[in-house]
């Protein structure tokens, strides 16, 4: 994470200095006094259900989240808010008065793998790690959820009268699909503020562009030399995979050798063979992350293909992915190997290249590749580098890729944004981190969608974020933090 100086971005003048009205500060202590055991109670109720987005079956008509809608509804009712259910999108409020600050939420969350977890993924544990609340959303992003609602509570509870409506908005389809969301966003009318809760502090001015580079191959074995099939890795296209594995074919016991010694250099992942009828079956455990955030996890796909670098592989689907793995990424993070796709802005940092998904369809094998790009190099030049590359490996192995598919997001860097001075000063009290300044993230939120919105919590600075990991939680101490700082952000920016 980037940290970049108020002056650097001229976001407001360096000589200005603003304090929290005390009203915030009173109105954060009650709200913590009186509703910290609340908001973990009613995070305890959000994550136990399993709103994954499944093909096939639209938000709105998907059971878990219709109950969980059922649940936003019911305590926006018990906290004394009004609620709006709009298929894809709920807004809970908290006044009608003036214009809108609105808190940018989403409700979904990625798959967890229940075996990973010492208890389900979608029961909020408390007891197998002491301080920590764990499930599946704990942290992106049901913790912000029940947070923002308690916060506005404390608000109502105490008659702060505030100039500006505070709208929670809590989108369903966040992880999986941005269409129904930007389709809302030509009929809502941008807020005064926007804040979106789904990221880190202190306060984000800069995303990189969520991109995919496709490739697929597909190509049939002779099983005369040695092979590779059944090649697997990856659960979710931004998740740093924990889990791969391949068999190989026709090794002899010195190119078996070969490969274990490798294992043995790779240390920060573990390897395991386990010899089967017509080979030897090898998987790869990494760390599982953000693939925002590639250097916190081990990838399981790029040390399982490091395995092979120095053995030739039949040119089948499986080997020719091996292979590609090997060339075109290798165990770096920022694409140095992929032609001349790699750089980096000063502030936002390097582009980086995770190959996070192997899927199988029929002979043929697709691998996603999740690109996180800063501002610095133009699309259509970042996509005839890809091309470029990509062609220049097929005529050199004398193959040729079934499909490739190139998708570039847009990143977002931010000059001009009014709050966030005064969302800083909120976390410089609240932490006493006086050096504490505006950073760059490698994640993409919805607050691309907004004018001039940023990103607010509830990923500290220097801790692993840990949604989209197979270990995601929230601390205690934590989430009590975040209710002073949304409940004094909501007050300050409410009276803006």
């Amino acid at each position: 994470m980037k940290r970049l100086s108020l002056c650097a971005i001229s976001l407001i003048a360096c000589s200005v200095q603003a304090t929290l009205q005390d009203t915030s500060k009173r109105v954060a202590d009650y709200a913590v006094d009186t509703y910290q055991q609340a908001q973990i109670h009613t995070l305890s109720n959000m994550v136990s259900f399993p709103t994954v987005n499944v093909p096939g079956i639209k938000t709105p008509d998907n059971p878990h989240f219709i109950g969980f809608k059922q649940l936003l509804k019911m305590k926006a009712a018990e906290l004394g808010l009004d609620y709006q259910d709009l298929g894809y999108t709920v807004l809970i409020g908290l006044g009608q008065q003036g214009e809108k600050v609105t808190v940018v939420t989403h409700g979904d969350v990625q798959p967890a793998d229940p075996k990973k977890w010492q208890k389900s993924p979608y029961l909020l544990d408390m007891t197998s790690e002491p301080g920590k609340l764990i499930a599946r959303g704990t942290e992106d992003d049901k913790g912000p959820i029940a947070t923002a609602l308690y916060a506005m509570k404390a608000i109502k509870d105490q008659g702060i009268v505030l100039e500006n409506r505070i709208e929670l908005m809590i989108y369903l389809a966040e992880e999986s699909d941005w269409a129904p969301l930007k389709a809302f966003m030509k009929t809502y009318e941008q807020p005064k503020y926007a804040i979106t809760i789904d990221a880190s502090y202190p306060v984000v001015v800069a995303e990189k562009g969520w991109s995919l580079v496709t490739p697929t191959f597909d190509a049939p074995s002779a099983q005369t030399k040695v092979y590779v099939s059944q090649l697997e890795g990856g659960a979710f296209k931004s998740q740093i995979p924990e889990d791969a594995s391949v068999m190989v074919h026709n090794a002899s016991n010195e190119i078996m050798a070969k490969i274990k010694a490798k294992a043995d250099e790779l240390s920060t992942a573990k390897f395991e063979f386990i010899p089967v009828d017509g080979g030897v079956k090898v998987l790869s455990k990494g760390v599982s992350a953000h693939s925002s955030e590639p250097a916190s996890g081990v990838n399981a796909i790029t040390h399982l293909a490091a395995l092979f670098s120095e053995v030739k592989l039949e040119k089948n689907s499986d080997g020719q992915a091996i292979t590609f793995i090997n060339q075109l990424i290798g165990l770096d993070l920022h694409g140095k190997q992929f032609g001349e796709i790699a750089y980096k802005h000063d502030f936002m940092g390097p582009m980086t290249v995770s190959p996070t998904v192997i899927e199988r369809k029929g002979t043929a094998i697709e691998l996603a590749i999740n690109l996180r790009r800063p501002v610095g190099k133009e699309a259509v030049e970042l996509s005839e580098q890809i091309n470029t590359a990509l062609t220049q490996w097929q005529k050199q192995h004398g193959v040729t890729l079934a499909n490739i598919e190139v998708s570039l997001g847009e990143p977002m860097l931010l000059d001009n944004a009014p709050h966030a001075q005064k969302l800083l000063d909120i976390f410089k009290h609240y932490t006493r981190d006086e050096e504490a300044g505006f950073v760059s993230i490698g994640g993409g939120t919805n607050a691309k969608l907004f004018d001039n919105a940023v990103s607010f919590g509830p990923s500290m600075p220097g801790k692993k974020y840990t949604g989209h990991s197979e270990h995601e939680y929230l601390t205690i101490e934590q989430i009590e933090l975040n209710l002073r700082m949304y409940t004094a952000m909501m007050i300050e920016l409410g009276n803006m």
